[in-house]
């Protein structure tokens, strides 16, 4: 079994789980809330800053040349997701880009930024790789099951096209066979570290699209 395949199988049932969820049953059907979508496209696009900062740690980690420019472009490429169509959707959802960035940053953000930062500065190449890599699988996923039924809203559909198309696979199978290159001589301590942070930010995955889904403020 590769380490890939090792991964996913330590985490479908919480992909299926991630599925199942109102929120992304109802970017399909074209129930979910807008406001439920504007709080998830304010709150990706606080993450998407942190998450550039993982994958440039990951980028200066690597121990080859090709590896490190396609962390770096991947760094780069969230910085201009948040900046481009994010800041096109938060316009067509009634704010701006500017406003959005003031708004609070959720708990499940925080948490799941926190934990993605800490193991991708502290942790090995190995570690950081398994840590960033649900946010680049699970998203690849669910967007080939969503790009095959769209949206009635158009809104919708607009972000699902991002996430079903072949560039982005493209992106995802590099790093998946990364990961695997790096399971080919990690040894068992770190193959288990590396299951664990996998197993972790796949669930903060799914606390990500409940906290949208809530509309998630700090209680206190």
């Amino acid at each position: 079994m590769s380490l890939t395949e090792m991964l996913w199988s330590d985490v479908e049932d919480v992909y299926a789980k991630v599925l199942a969820h109102p929120f992304v049953t109802g970017l399909t059907d074209g129930s979910l809330p807008h406001e439920s979508f504007r709080h998830y496209i304010v709150q990706d696009s606080h993450y998407l800053r942190g998450y550039s900062k993982a994958l440039a740690a990951c980028a200066a980690k690597a121990p080859t040349d090709d590896e490190t420019v396609m962390f770096a472009t991947s760094a780069t490429s969230a910085v201009a997701a948040e900046q481009g169509m994010h800041a096109a959707l938060v316009d067509a959802l009634g704010t701006t880009a500017e406003a959005a960035a003031k708004e609070p940053v959720a708990p499940a953000t925080q948490a799941y930024l926190s934990y993605l930062l800490a193991v991708a500065h502290g942790g090995s190449y190995g570690e950081a790789v398994a840590t960033v890599l649900p946010c680049y699988w699970i998203y690849a996923k669910v967007g080939a099951e969503l790009y095959a039924r769209s949206s009635p809203d158009p809104l919708y559909a607009r972000w699902i096209a991002m996430y079903g198309d072949e560039e982005f696979q493209s992106v995802v199978d590099a790093v998946l066979a990364v990961t695997d290159r790096i399971g080919e001589t990690a040894g068992p301590a770190e193959i288990e570290r590396m299951r664990r942070h996998f197993h972790t930010t796949t669930r903060y995955e799914w606390m990500f699209w409940d906290g949208a889904w809530r509309r998630e403020t700090w209680p206190v």
